[in-house]
């Protein structure tokens, strides 16, 4: 039976890091501040602000909550994200996605300073974390990282497998776990993978990131291997209160019996993306304070 590993565990002592170093420039009169953004009242990212939000409050941080309806210009956001560019007093920039069709996911990513760009999605943050330079991670694949380092997961000369090529988990994630001090071999699958059993089967660290639930089964796992399950899907169940339960990219009650470790969902990897935005929030307001 698999180690279960455990996100929340892991994302509390990162929040606890965060809160203690918030205190430390909140003791200095300089509270770190995020800017959280929302266009329109899709569900799903109405529960990951509110989330957040709290999770910046219980670390001691500012939350600028702006929300604007769905019909909200381009030109619109792009000004208030200027605004926020501009205001000394704002630290970090979140510009929650998906946005409405109407508006250009990448031109008002590409708008925010890279200096308040905690997602780590600018395309200066990528070019940084591609050439390894000091810069903002995205937060889901770095706190897969610190998962797989609390674990004591050995990730030199693994087969590391990618299930997903999203610009905000599964191309970064790879990237991260072929630098250096991972020293992991990757393999990306995609769509256009064909037999994705014949590759998956090869992890020795398995990550499923497609966004489809319950595509990796057991037959598809190595036996021994460390699994991560990335994928949040709500999958209707009449039974559950909501009128839904949510479920991973991982058949977890067949898979866990086969690896050695594995992510439950909810509990695994979600903790863990709040937790390293709350990192990049107090990195980016002591950055702001050390260039005053």
């Amino acid at each position: 039976m698999a180690i279960i590993i455990d996100g929340k565990e892991t994302a509390r002592k990162k929040r606890e890091e965060a809160a203690a170093r918030t205190a430390a420039l909140t003791g200095r009169g300089f509270v770190p501040a995020l800017a959280v953004v929302l266009v329109g009242e899709n569900p799903a990212s109405l529960s990951y602000v509110t989330a957040k939000e709290k999770a910046l409050t219980e670390a001691g941080m500012q939350s600028r909550d702006i929300r604007f309806p769905a019909d909200t210009s381009e030109e619109k956001l792009l000004g208030l994200i200027a605004e926020l560019n501009a205001d000394p007093l704002i630290h970090g920039i979140l510009v929650q996605l998906p946005l409405p069709k109407h508006i250009r996911e990448d031109r008002i990513i590409t708008a925010i300073d890279p200096a308040k760009d905690v997602d780590g999605f600018h395309p200066v943050s990528v070019g940084n974390m591609v050439l390894g330079r000091p810069g903002f991670l995205p937060c889901t694949p770095h706190g897969i990282l610190v998962l797989l380092e609390e674990s004591k997961i050995l990730t030199v000369g693994a087969h590391a497998v990618v299930v997903g090529r999203s610009n905000i988990v599964g191309k970064p994630l790879a990237n991260l776990l072929a630098r250096r001090e991972i020293n992991a071999t990757v393999t990306v699958c995609h769509t256009g993978s064909g037999d994705l059993g014949r590759y998956t089967r090869q992890a020795d660290i398995l990550i499923a990131a497609a966004g489809r639930a319950g595509l990796i089964t057991a037959d598809m796992v190595k036996p021994g291997a460390a699994v991560i399950d990335v994928g949040v899907n709500r999958v209707p169940d009449v039974s559950a209160q909501k009128g839904y339960r949510l479920k991973g990219d991982v058949d977890f009650e067949a898979v866990s019996v086969k690896a050695a470790y594995i992510t439950p969902v909810p509990g695994g990897v979600g903790p863990m993306t709040i937790a390293m935005l709350l990192l990049n929030v107090v990195e980016a307001a002591e950055n702001c304070l050390a260039h005053r």
